[in-house]
């Protein structure tokens, strides 16, 4: 698939400048600042020294005087708690953080974690019946809850209170709740909107923490939970985020809890420092796994674990699913791709809706994810639910608000929610062909021509001769990166293979290239190319061509050096 290359805007060239100056590095460096938002000594130390003092009063949070309240007077008063929460990463982690907090002071909580095939997303009535029939009076949720207006209200009759904590956009009318906190409520003033769920729990638990004279250092053994939903959910790396993320990472290199220590082992991670890419793409996956092939219970029931072999246990138990669920993720998405190479009608669509009742509904968002990779469209992915709904996940490409478009469908739709990038939808089997045209035609009528078209975003012009060992110290104390604070990308004109270039690869469809420039041919710096094999004959050629990548460091039999890890090529004379 041809990609559009993109060079960002640069920072004005005085500050740019200046801010070099100050902070001795030089204007590569300081543009990448610049572009971040740190334009001065003080904006600089901030980011690159985040400090737990940063966070926000979590009193700034809409009803959090009634949340703390509530809790309270719950322990109090020895009544029965019930933790709940959605059965994905940022749901379990979020569940595994309030339980661990609130078992450590009190005993008469439990948790409880929906069925994703029987219960399906957010709060359901059948939990609802559970705690009313073993005597629970308060109910917990968090990463949902914000739209469950009458489900709320069926608990209140039942002697029910709830505390939200969520962080997904609210309808119209909020559920009346003892408390509810969502810094997207449209009445709420939180300087910061972008906390994941388990953020916001975190938040309930800072709040309590402060009113009641708790030490703070009693929440830090919490923030790897934190760190691994807010990869997990890919929110934005910035402002609060970054601050949570930079300890949860520390915590989660140096003193993981034992569940957490468990996955990074049978991820293969325990040899070198975790980033955030390594939660998405090997942790975040497994504890996923639990909840789309068995029962998200199993995660929190890990990530909870109390001593070693409980937590390798389990860690087993979630591999396991997560190597069911890549298996039927593979076959699904072969089915997926067959279906629309097969059928003309999709050749001049700006949307995918897939609607097939055999599917497994636990990898669904994966398969529309998969289906983007390749087809670069927004796409929705459904199967028929245990009750007879169609029902799947959906999934945006950048720059196209997806919630909007959904939402705009609300009339065709039993149940939805999520965030601009991705959905989770039930509807009507006999909907569902309505919902495919209309989705079709919001699609039209809001998406931008270079939004199908997948962007490579260039951070700046790079030579080769400018990549030092100090460069790369410097580039990396800008992690953590992510949604906000991306891995940079460089871009570099007028770079040969110094001949060592090769295939490599089980289907030899990448490359591994040691690059020059013409200016300093005599030191070339490794590079490699994932699934870009497709250039190999013109670059032995002796062809110039151009390169964006990330820089990275490499790891090879205890050997550390630093790589280009390449995004895309383009020969010298093509355009971006």
């Amino acid at each position: 698939m041809v990609k559009s290359w993109v060079l960002k805007e640069q920072g004005n060239p005085e500050v740019v400048a200046e801010l070099a100056a100050s902070l001795g590095i030089d204007s590569v460096l300081a543009n990448l600042l610049v572009q971040r938002g740190v334009t001065s000594f003080d904006d600089a130390k901030a980011f690159f020294r985040p400090s737990l003092s940063d966070l926000h009063d979590p009193f700034l949070l809409t009803d959090m005087d009634k949340a703390v309240e509530r809790l309270h007077a719950a322990m109090a008063n020895n009544e029965k708690i019930l933790v709940y929460g959605d059965y994905d990463v940022d749901g379990t982690t979020a569940v595994a953080l309030m339980y661990s907090f609130l078992r450590e002071r009190y005993s008469n909580v439990s948790y409880y974690i929906p069925d994703r095939y029987s219960e399906g997303y957010g709060v359901s009535f059948k939990s609802i019946e559970y705690a009313a029939q073993n005597g629970y009076t308060l109910f917990i949720t968090l990463d949902c809850g914000i739209k469950a207006v009458e489900k709320v209200a069926h608990a209140k009759t039942l002697g029910i209170d709830f505390v939200i904590c969520d962080h997904h956009f609210p309808s119209d009318i909020i559920p009346d709740a003892v408390a509810v906190l969502d810094p997207k409520r449209t009445d709420c003033t939180y300087p910061f909107n972008d906390l994941s769920g388990c953020g916001v729990g975190f938040k309930l638990l800072q709040a309590y923490c402060q009113r009641y004279d708790i030490p703070f250092s009693e929440l830090e053994g919490l923030l790897d939970l934190v760190a691994v939903s807010i990869a997990s959910d890919i929110v934005p790396v910035i402002g609060e985020n970054r601050v949570l993320a930079y300890f949860g990472l520390k915590r989660l290199n140096e003193n993981p809890r034992y569940g957490l220590k468990s996955i990074i082992k049978l991820s293969g991670l325990d040899h070198h420092s975790i980033a955030i890419d390594d939660i998405v793409f090997k942790i975040g996956p497994r504890i996923n796994a639990a909840g789309r092939m068995e029962s998200g219970k199993t995660a929190v029931d890990l990530l909870t674990a109390s001593n070693e072999e409980v937590a390798k246990e389990m860690a087993n138990i979630i591999n396991e699913c997560n190597n069911d669920r890549k298996n039927v993720d593979r076959t699904i998405t072969l089915d997926a791709f067959k279906f629309i190479e097969t059928n003309p009608e999709f050749a001049n669509r700006k949307s995918t809706v897939l609607f097939n009742p055999t599917w497994h509904k636990g990898v669904v968002g994966i398969v529309a994810s998969r289906l983007i990779e390749t087809y670069y469209r927004p796409t929705v992915v459904l199967t028929l639910s245990s009750n007879g709904f169609a029902t799947g996940s959906a999934r945006s490409v950048p720059g196209f608000d997806l919630y909007q478009a959904v939402e705009t469908c609300s009339d065709l739709l039993e149940n939805f929610g999520g965030h601009m990038y991705a959905a989770g939808l039930t509807l009507k089997v006999e909907n569902v062909e309505k919902f495919s045209k209309r989705f079709e035609e919001v699609v039209c009528s809001m998406i931008k021509p270079e939004m199908l078209v997948p962007q490579i975003e260039i951070d700046s012009r790079l030579n080769l001769d400018e990549i030092s060992p100090k460069f790369y110290r410097i580039l990396k104390q800008f992690q953590p990166f992510g949604p906000g604070n991306m891995s940079p990308v460089f871009l570099t004109e007028e770079v040969y293979d110094n001949g060592d270039g090769r295939k490599v690869g089980n289907g030899a469809e990448h490359l591994k290239l040691d690059l020059i420039q013409e200016n300093n041919p005599y030191k070339p710096i490794g590079a490699i190319g994932f699934g870009l094999a497709d250039h190999y004959n013109n670059i032995k050629n002796g062809m110039a061509f151009k390169v964006c990548y990330a820089v990275v460091e490499n790891h090879f039999r205890g050997v550390s050096t630093i790589q280009l890890r390449l995004k895309d090529i383009k020969m010298q004379n093509e355009p971006f």
